[in-house]
């Protein structure tokens, strides 16, 4: 018989409502705290620095980090409502693949072929620079340079990957289309076709996080956990800026709020960046035969092309992990309610699991887990000046790219700190830097059941993915 999932555990009770990941370092440990690294104190009294970093995931770090890179006497906090990774940075599925915003050919439909051209090559870079930071990092991270598949098992996905391979060809970008059978040669379970990706890896968020943290401390960035931001008061003339938290302020002259989908909660005028909680499983290692079949030896990760369909990798202990299903959004609904859909999830995620091949039919599910991510209703980032000041910046809405898009996006940001207000708009500027997102009226009742209508048809459209 299959073994039951196993339920983690933590300090002898059950584990918290989101689940634990895999590549959580110890019962005791926080997803991305760094085992160098104690917890840090909460935000007390009156503080100053000169930028301020709310929010520590990895744009938050990553900004933190590139900018006492580049200038060593800034005095850089980096304060979090809980602690470093404590949501997608941590909680995500540890993908690193290239794309931003929406598929090729519907970003050279709406932005032109010059500016898709661009945004395609952004990404790639972005993938390379987090294999770069890893490296530079001096640590593991779990990290596996590989492959990603763009697959699909259905008329409709073959269609659109149709278009979309057309229009790669048409800007002249290297990614090759793959037979089922090519597929089958890098990893075997049986798709209809699909797009390969060669710039890709697999790795463990959580730990590439907590390293971001031990190097940021190590050049001095002080880290705040427990420090909820309440409100703010943008500076004035040389006046700098102020952050209310519920135990005292901190006063600096730059302010980044990487903050993603909190920032509704914020106020902040940067458009919709809707929370939405996404899901994953993981097994127990593999045998050695079927962790070869699932691209043990070419690192390959797998992407159904239709939304919210699974996803899998392999981890570098030889899990594997497998993200997808019903995306929820959380505001608004009961505790019972929201527990319900996710414990649904898990479910449909094991199922889909046991059909992918015969080698997983009988292996233990180990954790199961959720996290949130922030999405824009066109599916592209918010990377700008919060109502056009030049001493408040805003990171979110990767809308589940967020493992490459984050990292360079704090860096990005950490230049125009850095070095001039106007970098950000220069000609190397990211071709989706914006100030907003489009906004959507979420705090009426019938929109908010449209969205979620919305996201129930994806995920019945998933569903029927054989």
């Amino acid at each position: 018989m299959r073994a039951p999932a196993r339920e983690e555990l933590r300090g002898g009770e059950a584990s918290p409502a989101g689940g634990v990941p895999c590549w959580a370092p110890s019962a005791d440990s926080a997803p991305g705290r760094s085992t160098t690294v104690a917890p840090a104190a909460r935000i007390s009294g009156e503080l100053t620095a000169d930028v301020a970093v709310v929010g520590a995931g990895l744009a938050g770090l990553s900004t933190a980090y590139h900018l006492v890179e580049r200038d060593p006497s800034l005095d850089v906090v980096v304060v979090d409502a809980r602690h470093p990774a404590a949501d997608a940075s941590g909680r995500g599925t540890g993908l690193l693949g290239p794309r931003v915003g929406p598929s090729i050919d519907r970003a050279a439909r709406r932005f032109g072929p010059s500016t898709a051209r661009r945004m395609y090559l952004a990404s790639v870079t972005a993938v390379e620079r987090v294999i770069t930071l890893a490296g530079k990092l001096g640590t593991p991270c779990g990290l596996r340079t590989g492959e990603q598949i763009v697959a699909t098992r259905s008329a409709a996905g073959l269609a659109s990957l149709a278009r979309q391979a057309e229009t790669y060809r048409a800007l002249g970008l290297d990614v090759p289309v793959l037979s089922a059978a090519a597929i089958r040669e890098r990893v075997d379970v049986p798709y209809h076709a699909g797009l390969l990706y060669r710039s890709a890896a697999t790795l463990d968020p959580a730990a590439l996080s907590g390293a971001l943290v031990a190097a940021c401390a190590a050049k001095g960035v002080r880290f705040h956990d427990d420090s909820p931001l309440r409100g703010l008061r943008p500076g004035s003339g040389a006046a700098p800026g102020e952050l209310l938290f519920p135990s005292g302020t901190l006063r600096a002259r730059k302010t980044v709020l990487a903050v993603n989908a909190a920032a509704g909660q914020l106020g902040l005028p940067v458009g919709t960046v809707l929370p939405l909680q996404v899901h994953a499983v993981a097994t127990d290692p593999l045998d050695a035969e079927t962790r070869e079949a699932l691209g043990g030896a070419t690192a390959t990760a797998v992407v159904d092309s239709m939304s919210l369909a699974p996803y899998f990798r392999l981890t570098d202990d030889g899990r594997l992990v497998l993200g997808g299903g019903r995306a929820v959004h959380l505001p608004g609904l009961s505790p019972d309610r929201a527990a319900a859909l996710r414990t649904a999830t898990w479910n449909w995620l094991e199922e889909r699991l046991r059909l992918l091949h015969p080698g997983l039919a009988e292996v233990p599910v180990s954790h199961r887990w959720s996290g949130q991510i922030g999405m824009t209703l066109d599916d592209l980032p918010v990377v700008g000046n919060v109502g056009g000041r030049p001493d408040l910046w805003y990171i979110g809405g990767c809308c589940g790219h967020g493992l490459a898009m984050s990292v360079a996006h704090g860096a990005h940001v950490a230049e125009s700190i850095a070095e001039s207000p106007t970098a950000a708009r220069g000609p190397h500027a990211y071709p989706w830097h914006r100030d907003r997102a489009p906004r959507a009226p979420l705090t009426a009742r019938p929109v908010r059941g449209l969205l979620r209508a919305y996201l129930g048809s994806l995920d019945r459209e998933a569903r029927r993915t054989p």
